[in-house]
């Protein structure tokens, strides 16, 4: 049988057992520090995103920093925010491309360091169209 690739859609749908909580294990206490890390559910990064109103911006840190408080935990996994960020931006894209409206506006959510983000549907040239 043939393996069906998945679209981004189904990947921000797919259910798995996020978000989670876990304490930060002592290998990486040099790096994050002592508490507990928090696996976002994309949905969850997703929701943050669409809720940016037009004319405003935020940053993926202000996003992970909204999910610690949510979720009362320590640190917010940058690596896996980062990733749902992007499959959020490409489930949107796709959705664009199927004709629907309302889609989250990615281009509203900058990289931690104000910039904005390559890896977005069409790069940088596609969301400076956009602001």
């Amino acid at each position: 049988m043939a393996y069906k690739k998945q679209t981004y859609k189904e990947k921000l749908n797919e259910v798995k057992v996020y978000p989670k909580v876990e304490k930060i294990k002592p290998k990486y206490e040099s790096r994050l520090g002592k508490g507990t890390l928090l696996i976002p559910a994309p949905l969850e990064v997703d929701g943050l995103m669409r809720k940016v109103p037009k004319g405003k911006l935020i940053t993926i840190n202000t996003i992970r920093e909204k999910l610690v408080q949510k979720h009362h935990a320590t640190i917010c996994c940058p690596i896996c925010a980062g990733i749902f960020s992007n499959i959020a931006a490409h489930a949107a894209d796709e959705d664009e491309g199927n004709g629907l409206k309302n889609i989250n506006p990615y281009w509203r959510t900058l990289k931690s360091d104000g910039q904005l983000n390559p890896k977005y549907p069409g790069g940088i040239e596609n969301l400076t169209s956009r602001l």
